[in-house]
């Protein structure tokens, strides 16, 4: 089995999958269990270590860590599920690095720039849809990366996230409070929570559909695939979006990985 560690700015996905494949009909096939936790910069080796085990124990699977892929935003957690795999396992974890095979030309000016999500992202849109690629990637930021007809990351866009943009408008503004995110029953709305809800759902969404348009100027035609925690709220509204992959990360770690055996094993 092979357990990925998608480690974001605030939530990190962990996925275990049974296949041995590096791809496969959908980002989810294989994929035996999930399980969502908050990042925790402070969260050392041994912590990690009770984590992993416990959400695998739970669901019925044994605790190993010899079969691992990570991608990380957060170089300190990073750090600590490194000493967490070297102290329970003989063998390194393929992370999603500079020298890491990902057979994807990255094609920005620097390439050591990208973020590994981002590249993960775009392995497994590739792999799954082809290109030109358009992959939106709600998360505490939303990322917009590009994949050629070639499968080359072309590059993109990074905006606030939704969720990190009503924190600071909550913060700024004495009047307002936390809202729940839902799709209100007008866009013009008829209360205070309904006209923040509208500002979150379509206002999100305009910029998503936009972006997107203006990709399709330089690109042409493409594909558009949404991911990340809110992709479920804005993909139902949008004009643009035709796929939504809540694994698509994990995935593009499941085929790195694969692609790195030659080296790792």
């Amino acid at each position: 089995m092979l357990l990925t560690i998608d480690v974001g700015n605030t939530q990190t996905v962990i996925g275990l999958y049974e296949d041995e494949s590096e791809s496969g009909n959908g980002a989810g096939e294989g994929l035996l269990d999930h399980w969502r936790i908050a990042t925790d910069t402070d969260r050392t080796a041994d912590e990690h270590a009770v984590i992993v085990r416990d959400l695998l124990e739970s669901a019925g699977f044994a605790f190993s860590v010899d079969r691992v892929a990570v991608c990380a935003g957060v170089p300190k957690v990073l750090a600590s599920l490194r000493q967490m795999i070297q102290r329970h396992s003989d063998r390194e974890p393929v992370v999603i690095e500079p020298g890491v095979r990902t057979g994807m030309p990255i094609l920005y000016d620097n390439p050591k720039e990208v973020g590994a999500d981002r590249i993960a992202n775009a392995v497994a849109a590739f792999d799954l849809y082809g290109g030109p690629t358009v992959v939106v990637d709600f998360g505490t930021g939303n990322n917009f990366d590009v994949i050629s007809e070639k499968g080359e990351f072309l590059g993109g866009a990074i905006a606030p996230g939704i969720e990190i943009s009503l924190e600071a408008l909550f913060g700024k503004a004495a009047a307002l409070g936390a809202i729940e995110l839902l799709e209100p029953r007008n866009v013009i709305g008829k209360s205070t929570v309904e006209s923040l809800q509208s500002g979150a759902v379509y206002g999100f969404t305009a910029q998503v559909d936009g972006m997107v348009e203006r990709f399709r100027k330089e690109l042409g035609s493409c594909t558009v695939v949404a991911t990340g925690g809110l992709a479920h709220l804005i993909s139902p509204v949008s004009e643009t979006i035709q796929y939504v992959e809540p694994f698509l990360t994990l995935h593009g770690l499941r085929i790195v990985y694969h692609r790195n055996q030659e080296t790792t094993l």
